[in-house]
């Protein structure tokens, strides 16, 4: 993801929504791309960690699934400043995979 002037905050630092929104897309791309597209599949809990400044700059998501059930995924995404060693931020999700014919 690649912030601009609009996605900042006062102080300079890339705002929270953007952060949840690029962690909820990672894990959207994950799940799909071991599924395929499946209609109605939605997210049920993010929970966000906000661990330090995300300055402006491009921004790295990592992301691991930790279970795929028939009904339930769930994993977490790890965001890095481009370049950075220290997480930004730290995303746990769910999503709610309906039954399948």
């Amino acid at each position: 993801c690649i912030p601009t002037e609009k996605h900042l905050r006062p102080g300079g630092t890339v705002s929270g929504p953007l952060l949840m929104a690029m962690a909820d897309t990672a894990m959207y791309l994950a799940i799909f791309s071991r599924l395929g597209l499946v209609a109605m599949a939605v997210t049920t809990n993010l929970n966000m960690n906000f661990l330090r400044k995300a300055r402006l700059s491009a921004l790295v998501g990592h992301t691991r699934l930790l279970k795929m059930g028939s009904r339930l995924a769930t994993g977490d995404v790890t965001i890095y400043v481009d370049g950075e060693d220290a997480p930004v931020a730290h995303a746990s999700e769910t999503y709610s995979i309906p039954p399948r014919k």
